[in-house]
């Protein structure tokens, strides 16, 4: 039985086709990319700045096990000289037998679950070219369209309205009726930020750790600092695409989970008018109920 809908509320085109083709390829892409390249991490897992990690300089992240007072073996992690103890999640975790295993990132997070360098790059590199290749599409599509000057770019009252749209946010407070039609101006900038400016940035840094590019125009690398210091930008900008993701799926379930899934799939957004306000009712003194309720 089909619910029943406030009345005027409609259904609406909010994401058209190749959009939504390129979002759920984009999601099993980075799903995949992030997986496998934390099996990749696994291999050396240290992060440092610069060309090499044969230069001296400090690891500025490290994941690693060692013994602790008890004489027991403990996974610790360091970042920036500090040392957590992280046994069961970093360092040291039970593998799908039950064993103890000194490794940095637990089986359930990485593909393949079962180490496996080769098997993680071949998955990593598979998937790196479509997730390049689908953002090449998305680009081309929003630019002949007008997916990117109609629903992406800000206009001058989403600039005027940046402060107010902060403070909504902070108390979950999301538009409702016709301005839901449109994205607002945070919206806009975190999709702007991420798809043409976090996304790319991370492909360069994955490329600069590839020899055979770097053999292909030679000196590039320089521009990031180095291999050493592109993996360390590959792997922060990762975390930074996970805390978006993180983000991003809170706020669809807390303005409505189905109305935003359905319009990823079918593309239809079902759009509610908002209540008009009610009466002031009139008392005897000539004051509206909400004067006379003030003054009480």
């Amino acid at each position: 039985m089909a619910r029943a809908q406030p009345p005027g509320s409609y259904l609406y085109l909010r994401h058209r086709w190749p959009v939504r083709l390129m979002h759920w390829v984009n999601v099993v892409a980075l799903t995949v990319l992030l997986m496998s390249g934390l099996m990749i991490f696994n291999a050396h897992p240290s992060l440092a700045w610069g060309s090499s990690s044969y230069s001296g300089r400090p690891a500025w992240l490290e994941i690693t096990a060692d013994q602790g007072p008890d004489g027991q073996p403990r996974g610790v992690t360091g970042v920036f000289g500090h040392t957590f103890d992280t046994s069961g999640v970093l360092g040291l975790s039970r593998d799908r037998s039950g064993a103890l295993s000194e490794v940095a990132f637990p089986w359930w997070i990485t593909i393949p679950s079962d180490y496996s360098l080769a098997d993680a790059r071949r998955w990593h590199f598979f998937f790196a070219w479509v997730f390049v290749v689908n953002g090449l599409a998305f680009a081309v599509y929003a630019l002949a369209s007008g997916h990117l000057r109609r629903d992406l770019l800000p206009t001058r009252a989403d600039w005027r309205g940046i402060g107010r749209s902060v403070l909504d946010h902070l108390r979950l407070r999301h538009p409702q009726g016709e301005a839901a039609r449109h994205y607002n101006v945070l919206q806009k900038l975190a999709y702007l930020g991420v798809v043409f400016g976090l996304l790319p940035l991370m492909a360069l840094a994955g490329w600069a750790m590839s020899p055979w590019i770097d053999s292909l125009w030679p000196g590039w690398v320089a521009v990031l600092g180095g291999r050493q210091s592109a993996r360390s930008l590959h792997f922060i900008i990762a975390w930074l695409l996970v805390a978006f993701a993180g983000v991003h799926v809170f706020e669809v379930v807390v303005s409505g989970l189905w109305n935003h899934l359905r319009s990823m799939v079918t593309g239809r957004y079902r759009i509610t008018p908002t209540p008009a306000p009610g009466p002031r009712v009139a008392k005897a003194d000539g004051a509206t109920g909400a004067d006379a309720g003030a003054r009480a």
